[in-house]
């Protein structure tokens, strides 16, 4: 399916009538500099959509994208890493869990990004437990894949694959788009 409209409707920091106006919600999360913002992207066409900062840890809000006037790409915060130090971090950590567990939030999918290099870190294994203790269906995509060897990445491949047992995983360059296709076919066939 195609993205032939995206636009950036607000940012919140806590409740809001943009949680309950009925459009479903499509939530990216993961931590700082796994290239959330380069994704959101690559997936509606749109270079500068979601803001890509030199530095990670820019984003502050949730922000909320309207895409084909039918779904919200939800873009939380990056975690693990804020401008402000280790206060700002646990506030933006707060606002994450708040969103998954308020039940104000019900996201139909969550993407759960991680970068290849890294693979999972311990925060993404504890928003694993909160997706499915909440029961939040959830798809893991591994990014930056072209930054890998086929041996290092088939390496990283299983070990996330056994840490996050059950858990659906998609390969994805948002530089060079591979996998980007698969993905919005995988998220917008939701209906």
């Amino acid at each position: 399916m195609d993205i032939t409209s995206a636009e950036f409707v607000k940012g919140i920091r806590g409740t809001d009538e943009v949680l309950s106006d009925g459009i479903p919600h499509i939530a990216f999360i993961g931590r700082s500099n796994v290239g959330k913002s380069s994704i959101l992207n690559a997936l509606t066409g749109k270079k500068e959509l979601a803001r890509i900062g030199k530095k990670p840890g820019k984003t502050t809000e949730i922000n909320f994208f309207l895409v084909n006037g039918k779904y919200y790409f939800v873009d939380l915060p990056g975690y693990g890493y804020a401008a402000g130090g280790k206060k700002d971090r646990e506030k933006l950590r707060k606002l994450i869990i708040w969103y998954f567990t308020s039940g104000e939030a019900k996201p139909r999918k969550v993407v759960l990004i991680l970068e290849a290099k890294a693979g999972l870190t311990e925060f993404d294994e504890q928003m694993i437990g909160v997706l499915k203790e909440k029961g939040h269906p959830y798809i893991i995509v591994l990014n930056k894949v072209d930054k890998l060897s086929q041996k290092e990445l088939s390496g990283m491949i299983a070990k996330i694959t056994q840490a996050a047992v059950d858990s659906e995983l998609l390969q994805t360059s948002a530089e060079t788009g591979r996998g980007i296709d698969e993905l919005r076919d995988r998220l917008l066939g939701i209906e």
